[in-house]
């Protein structure tokens, strides 16, 4: 039972964060352009990253093969991963957002491999 609590606690933590950042790359794109820059990325990767995170979570939610769902988890895995040591080495104090990201995208994906078929 506590098994499937951590699953669906963290995977909806998943959810809002990934659905945070969508939210924030197509509505408030002229802040996370600056973030982008200051990181030193190019900003043409905004949308398609966007876009990726929704398929991701599409892939999650959606249960359709495990393959996909594999490659999913490993691209929040590395999304956020990335995230964290971008904003840790600029020091824009926003790395502490990823690490939650992190912890949520491992407890949701080890846990969802005994509780989800």
């Amino acid at each position: 039972m506590a098994k499937k609590i951590i699953y669906w606690v963290s995977t909806g933590m998943l959810t809002l964060i990934m659905c945070f950042s969508v939210f924030n790359y197509f509505f408030n794109n002229d802040l996370i352009v600056g973030f982008f820059e200051n990181m030193g990325y190019p900003t043409y990767l905004i949308y398609p990253l966007a876009i990726a995170k929704i398929l991701g979570l599409i892939a999650v939610w959606g249960n359709f093969s495990k393959w996909l769902k594999e490659w999913a988890y490993a691209g929040f895995f590395f999304n956020t991963l990335l995230a964290f040591f971008a904003h840790y080495m600029v020091s824009d104090g926003e790395h502490m957002g990823a690490a939650i990201a992190i912890i949520a995208v491992l407890a949701s994906y080890f846990t969802g491999k005994e509780v989800r078929p």
